[in-house]
């Protein structure tokens, strides 16, 4: 027996509710997720609200933060890994794969010379993403691969780094 077997065993009724919903009406498929942030006083930290939860972000003191919180880029990479592991475990219950364990790293570069005011090329961006699945299970290898490859293709962060798409500033 896997040890995450009750929860998927949860996720995957939960998945076929969804799937009945969402066949019985396409529309509610389509979800609107926001999120804010503003500067709080003079410290510079940002209070942002994802949802309904509140955490502050903050620059290094190496950009006059006080390093309450996570920078932005730590955000998106931990964005990108909380949804990896996500559909790790969606995929998982879809597949009737067990589990025992999922675990993301995940790292990038950025050049910060730009950010400061410095002449540049390029836009700043962060660059060489690259991510480390650890998966404990005692699926076949064959059974892991596949998790692998339906992860890397519906994971809607992952792929929203992959294939972005146009932010717009609205008046």
């Amino acid at each position: 027996m896997a040890k995450l077997d009750s929860y998927l065993a949860r996720k995957s009724a939960v998945l076929a509710e969804r799937r009945a919903d969402f066949q019985a009406a396409p529309e509610k498929g389509l979800i609107t997720v926001a999120a804010s942030s503003k500067v709080a006083g003079i410290t510079g930290a940002r209070p942002t609200k994802m949802g309904e939860t509140l955490l502050v972000t903050d620059s290094a003191p190496g950009l006059a933060g006080h390093a309450l919180g996570p920078t932005a880029p730590e955000m998106l990479l931990g964005a990108v890994a909380s949804c990896l592991v996500h559909t790790y475990l969606i995929q998982a219950a879809l597949l009737n794969i067990p589990l025992d364990h999922v675990e993301i790293e995940i790292s990038g570069k950025l050049d910060m010379a730009p950010v400061v005011g410095l002449p540049y090329e390029n836009p700043p961006r962060l660059q060489d993403i690259g991510y480390v699945a650890h998966i404990e299970s005692h699926a076949t290898s064959d059974e892991i691969a596949r998790l692998h490859q339906e992860v890397e293709i519906t994971c809607p962060v992952l792929n929203t780094i992959r294939y972005p798409v146009e932010i717009q500033r609205n008046s």
